[in-house]
């Protein structure tokens, strides 16, 4: 019962949290927001006992994400533009996608069931294997560093290629603002 109300919890302040950014015109209100959420859905995971998900979204939607945001914010505007339309057709595509969603989470096996695919598929082999071939008395640990191990190889570069890519960002926004620095200092030179 306790377990539920947290989850309840949770899942109610991520839906405050996405309309609050949804309403806000401040884009660093926006990606603070956004950091949130993230951080946000990583504690509903961890409830849910999906603590390696949880750890992938903790890492990749709350630092990475943020980060690459912040210095996105750092070459461009500080507030959003108004737009000129009504936003009717992406409302649309939101709904009718939600509806696709919820439309194919029906045929879904109830959670935790023995019967669903997630435990009648390779889980059970991994169960009993995992100990022996490995080696790691924690299973998901043998299963994201050794079975799926180029997976998680792959997954780590997504996240090295962003970490570099902010570097990159960061300074080419040094260079721009010592060319407009010297610029400045070459008008007020003549100027003067």
């Amino acid at each position: 019962m306790i377990e539920t109300a947290i989850n309840f919890a949770l899942f109610t302040m991520l839906v405050v949290t996405a309309i609050a950014a949804a309403r806000i015109r401040h884009l660093f209100a926006v990606v603070m927001l956004s950091g949130a959420f993230s951080l946000l859905s990583a504690l509903l995971l961890v409830t849910l006992d999906a603590v390696d998900v949880a750890f992938t979204e903790a890492a990749v939607g709350a630092g990475i994400s943020t980060v690459l945001m912040l210095g996105t914010l750092a070459l461009t505007s500080r507030r959003e533009k108004i737009p000129s339309h009504r936003p009717t057709i992406p409302l649309i595509v939101v709904l009718v996608t939600g509806a696709a969603i919820i439309y194919g989470t029906l045929d879904m096996p109830n959670f935790g069931s023995a019967n669903s695919p997630a435990q009648t598929g390779v889980a059970a082999e991994y169960i009993e294997r995992s100990p022996h071939e490995i080696g790691v008395p924690n299973i998901v640990t043998a299963i994201l560093a050794s079975y799926r191990g180029y997976d998680t190889l792959g997954e780590t570069g997504v996240v090295f290629t962003a970490g570099v890519g902010v570097l990159m960002l960061i300074s080419g926004l040094r260079t721009r603002r010592r060319r407009e620095d010297e610029e400045d200092d070459d008008e007020a030179e003549e100027a003067g």
